[in-house]
């Protein structure tokens, strides 16, 4: 096998960066919410059980609106979909920012999450457009840096806003950052609309909806994207309480904890999606796998463990976590047919978001706290978690198969700006 050289032009790494930059934004209205709780809690006299419903109403919310939007979403240039959905989140996100009570804050998190639900299905589309196959494990590598950096930076920035500003400034900062950047998407972003010249067999919305769903290859996708989801949002919700109560990390050095791990999430992501691009996407996968699953046996059996331990488990932790999304992320992209690129993400993105909160509502279930505040059960939750992440690499190898099939049945789609050829094992 060839080794793979490859450069991309100026405008594919000025794609890239506003890509990588606008999941930065959406990833950190999403998670600044939960350190903001006690701030919300006791300035809008709000109960857990009530934060706990505002936190649930955007993934739900953006799960539904993914499916609603899944119809229409191959009707229109991409770009112009994508300005639309932004500016809706930046006015959810500003509604959030002026919210006097619970219920305007609840209402303010389905407006934005109605409309930052769409926004990654639509940005993935937009990567599979304009970067060949063979490149796609790199971008979005860099795509997915935007989980790491709202932990090194954002959620810091976040919470030393609404100390010195209150609870409000946060939002605040999300929404002027996201109104500069969407002035420079509207300036310098080409349209991304060749998908708008291929014929189609169907003209009604909810006809391409129904058509995408009832697929039998794009179904063997979806339920793929629900055990990578089932897998990943179980453990979330519990690490910061598992860290403080179960290992005995103090609360002042969880900030560390997070920033330590991201910064090397932000190295090993990049990293991973050349590796996949070089090895082959579903050959990452399954290492990224292998990893998860050693660690999280390991991870969730702990006792009181040395903060640097700790550290350094995260990060092979999140290591293997990120490689697996960004390898099946990448491999995902080939599945659809270009015609039905932006429902089929559409779709996938809903079921990521809905298939999460089911998840988290079942991870509530197994976990038990104790009287000492030590949760119990965390080990079962950790078993249940490599039980679906050994069921995901065998669906993976289907979907895997596929896409192999798929590319070698036809010729290579021709992104609209491309990159110095490649040969190399997908």
């Amino acid at each position: 096998m060839n080794t793979p050289k490859h450069t991309f032009s100026r405008y594919q790494i000025f794609v890239i960066a506003i890509l990588a930059i606008l999941q930065f934004t959406i990833i950190l209205d999403f998670m600044v919410l939960s350190p903001l709780g006690p701030f919300l809690m006791k300035e809008l006299n709000m109960h857990a059980s009530q934060f706990g419903l505002v936190v649930s109403a955007y993934a739900f919310s953006a799960g539904i609106s993914g499916l609603l939007a899944a119809g229409f979403a191959d009707k229109f240039d991409r770009k112009r979909l994508l300005m639309f959905f932004y500016m809706g989140f930046i006015l959810g996100t500003a509604l959030c920012a002026m919210a006097p009570n619970f219920g305007f804050l609840l209402f303010a998190r389905i407006v934005t999450g109605i409309f930052g639900g769409v926004i990654g299905s639509i940005s993935f589309a937009i990567i599979t457009d304009l970067f060949k196959m063979e490149v796609r494990g790199r971008v979005m590598g860099f795509v997915q840096m935007a989980f790491a950096a709202s932990q090194v930076l954002g959620l810091p920035i976040g919470l030393v806003l609404a100390n010195h500003f209150g609870w409000h400034a946060p939002f605040w900062m999300i929404a002027g950052f996201g109104v500069v950047l969407g002035m420079v998407m509207l300036v310098y972003l080409q349209p991304v609309n060749e998908h708008l010249k291929l014929k189609r067999s169907e003209h009604n919305a909810f006809k391409h909806l129904s058509q995408t769903i009832s697929q039998p290859n794009y179904l063997k996708a979806f339920l793929g994207t629900t055990l990578l989801a089932t897998g990943g949002f179980m453990l979330m919700p519990f690490g910061s309480a598992f860290s403080t109560h179960n290992m005995g990390v103090p609360i002042e050095k969880l900030s560390l904890l997070y920033f330590v791990t991201g910064i090397f999430s932000m190295i090993l992501g990049p990293l991973s999606g050349k590796i996949s691009d070089k090895i082959g996407k579903y050959k990452m996968f399954v290492i990224g796998s292998i990893i998860s699953i050693i660690m999280v046996a390991i991870y969730t059996n702990l006792g009181v463990t040395p903060l640097w331990t700790v550290i350094g488990l995260n990060i092979l932790l999140f290591a293997g976590i990120s490689s697996r999304m960004i390898s099946a992320s990448a491999l995902m992209t080939a599945v659809p047919k270009a015609q039905d690129r932006g429902a089929f993400m559409s779709i996938n993105s809903a079921i990521q978001q809905i298939s999460g909160g089911i998840a988290a509502t079942v991870a509530g279930l197994i976990v038990v706290e104790a009287k000492d505040g030590k949760l119990e059960n965390y080990n079962v939750l950790g078993y249940v978690v490599i039980i679906a992440m050994v069921i995901a690499i065998g669906m993976m190898y289907f979907i895997n198969k596929l896409v192999m099939d798929q590319l070698h049945a036809k010729p290579a789609e021709k992104p609209t700006e491309e990159p110095v050829e490649i040969i190399a094992e997908v």
